[in-house]
């Protein structure tokens, strides 16, 4: 099955509302109307009125109920894009790990917490497609690693500044890397590189795609400056980079205005928001082009445990709720005190002959971790 559904591109400026905001409130005015209309015919039956005249009321509140929910139908369909493939399309372009650059982003506190993890787990097999994005020197760190450990030496605050001069220089490390796809991560996320590669051969490196998962249920709204003192509101999707995204190369070379040498800082100035949200402003703003929705990415801010088909997500991570753990339930060779975020049971499930797995644990999968096709 086809995971991702595309959205309509928005429209911006704060007398032209985007369609989504559109549609949402022509659904809201028409889910009032109706119950008004409901209401108004329950309650302009006169008392002992005739059961002809009842039963004629009953049919009009059917024929009202079954327009509006035709007509909230569509509006869905224009909010959440085109309906989901029943069968799995084939691949448009086969790809190979070699295809992918796939950014961390972390920082000098989490190396030992967080990243370690990763380098444990699923870092330790594709290692030679992996980039961590630091901001400070780790000589442990860098004889894992390599060329491979990138210390920007951005500030390691969780600024709207920091973090955006670290997508900055993911962007032009990929650029310059010649690689097909730039997918960014976090340093509490689990990548599964061979249903990355699934997903992202159903479309062509040269197009453009920005694939990812929205945090909110709605465009996100910001002011745009146009001059010194006029300014335009503008709407747009963004992926969130807790769970992660990627981008086409086709659509990372037309985003270099905005976004190449340094730029990428500048934009986000300019719009006042942070990494993620600027990633977004520039593709669905600027360029026109719409966020790919994929339910295959998942970040801390969703109930993860509601996850099923492990072998088959993108991305999983893990966190906390009202002191409460947020992790996949998934049944594995390790407790929950020996692997509190799940990410070692995961990775025996899905890479069963890792030397540090106690036994044969698997997941019914595809053939192949690197793509394979079912």
């Amino acid at each position: 099955m086809r995971t991702h559904t595309g959205s309509s591109k928005p429209r911006t400026g704060p007398s032209a509302p985007g369609p989504r905001a559109a549609a949402a409130a022509v659904t809201c005015l028409l889910a009032a109307g109706m119950l008004v209309v409901a209401v108004g015919n329950v309650s302009s039956g006169e008392p002992g009125g005739p059961p002809a005249a009842a039963a004629a009321a009953a049919a009009e509140n059917g024929r009202a109920f079954s327009a509006y929910f035709r007509k909230l139908t569509r509006e869905r369909r224009t909010i959440s894009g085109p309906r989901r493939r029943s069968v799995t399309p084939g691949p448009v372009e086969p790809l190979t790990p070699a295809d992918l650059f796939i950014a961390v982003k972390t920082t000098g506190r989490y190396h030992r917490q967080r990243l370690d993890l990763l380098l444990e787990t699923w870092i330790s097999t594709h290692m030679q497609q992996t980039y961590v994005f630091t901001d400070g020197e780790d000589e442990e760190l860098r004889k894992r690693m390599g060329s491979h450990l990138i210390n920007t030496n951005c500030s390691a605050a969780h600024s709207r500044q920091a973090l955006s001069c670290k997508m900055a220089q993911e962007y032009d490390t990929f650029i310059h890397s010649g690689k097909k796809w730039f997918c960014h991560v976090d340093d509490d996320n689990y990548v599964d590189v061979g249903s990355l590669l699934k997903l992202l051969s159903q479309f062509g490196h040269t197009e453009d795609v920005y694939i990812g998962r929205p945090s909110l249920e709605r465009p996100i709204e910001a002011t745009e400056k146009l001059g010194t003192a006029e300014m335009k509101q503008v709407r747009f999707w963004f992926a969130t980079g807790g769970a992660g995204f990627c981008l086409s190369r086709g659509l990372a070379l037309k985003m270099k205005p905005w976004a190449s040498d340094g730029t990428f800082m500048s934009t986000a100035e300019h719009i006042r928001l942070p990494d993620d949200c600027t990633v977004g402003y520039i593709v669905e703003a600027l360029l026109g082009v719409s966020l790919i929705r994929s339910a295959l990415f998942h970040s801390h801010l969703e109930n993860l445990g509601l996850v099923s088909d492990i072998h088959n997500q993108v991305t999983l991570s893990y966190g906390t709720v009202e002191n409460n753990r947020n992790t996949v339930n998934v049944k594995g060779p390790f407790s929950v005190s020996e692997d509190p975020t799940r990410f070692r049971s995961v990775h025996c499930l899905l890479y069963p002959d890792t030397p540090w797995c106690p036994g044969p644990w698997r997941l019914p999968q595809p053939p192949s971790r690197d793509g394979g096709m079912d």
